[in-house]
């Protein structure tokens, strides 16, 4: 008698996934190892706290501030003691890429934006940044050419503006202001600006004296013909434009009697009735 081994008539098969069944043990399988990782992370932060991302800071430099302005802006923001900057500014060491017409004066070229402020921000770096951005903002063709059309270097233009955001108060304002200017250029006359003054005097005021007039100051312009020195301020690209796009008129004379109405003329007796409105607004005002 010959002995088998015993078989069931139909042999056990194993079970196969199917491709959902497949799916869904990978994505078991993922969530499992995530919740590996994911638990010794949660169980070591309990005593572990990560680190704030630093607040982004920025500093302000509004159009038209001076140099000292910056300069004392900056050891503000920085929390410098006063006069770092300034010295930084001095410095043969921070060499700040000015226009060889400034002398190395950055008057006019500390150019008015909002700038980061970060842990590694130094005075150095913020004014290598203030004077690259005017030369990049003063250094376009459009600027050299409308500069040229006035028969005017880059740096006197730069001067103009300075004058031009000092004086007025609009964006119109600033074309009639420019216009004065290069009018009064044109036939040699001095240009009379009281924020000429207040630069020589280190103040900014709209009283302006006989004495005040006479002070001996390469930046009065009541006494000397043709542009200051240099810039008295930091302008804008809207002084900028105005400088090189003047609006249209014969205008010589210019007060602004109240605050929105500044008045242009070319007639004198006109600008003295102006400027009588004017110091009686101003004496009502100071009386009240």
């Amino acid at each position: 008698m010959t002995h088998r081994s015993w078989q069931p008539e139909h042999r056990r098969r194993r079970p196969r996934l199917t491709r959902r069944g497949k799916i869904a043990l990978l994505l078991g399988a993922a969530l499992a190892v995530t919740a590996a990782i994911t638990v010794p992370l949660l169980l070591r932060g309990e005593d572990k706290v990560e680190p704030v991302p630093e607040k982004q800071r920025t500093l302000l430099i509004p159009e038209g501030y001076r140099a000292g302005q910056v300069y004392a802006a900056i050891d503000r923001s920085l929390g410098l003691a006063e006069g770092t900057t300034r010295g930084a500014a001095d410095a043969p060491a921070t060499a700040l890429e000015l226009p060889a017409a400034a002398a190395g004066n950055p008057e006019g070229y500390l150019f008015p934006a909002t700038y980061p402020v970060e842990a590694t921000t130094t005075p150095e770096s913020l004014l290598r940044y203030m004077v690259d951005t005017a030369g990049k903002r003063f250094g376009t063709a459009h600027i050299g050419a409308g500069a040229q059309r006035q028969g005017l270097s880059v740096h006197q233009t730069v001067i103009i503006a300075s004058i031009v955001q000092a004086e007025a108060d609009t964006a119109e304002d600033m074309g009639k202001v420019a216009r004065v200017v290069h009018n009064r250029l044109a036939k040699g006359m001095a240009l009379q600006m009281d924020s000429t003054l207040n630069y020589a005097l280190g103040r900014s005021t709209v009283d302006t004296t006989h004495a005040d007039t006479k002070i001996d100051s390469p930046y009065n312009t009541y006494e000397r013909p043709g542009l200051p020195p240099t810039p008295i301020g930091n302008p804008g690209e809207q002084a900028m434009t105005a400088s090189i796009e003047p609006a249209t008129g014969d205008w010589l004379y210019f007060v602004t009697v109240r605050p929105g109405d500044t008045r242009f003329t070319a007639d004198y007796a006109e600008h003295q009735a102006n400027v009588a409105e004017f110091n009686e607004n101003r004496r009502a005002a100071q009386a009240g």
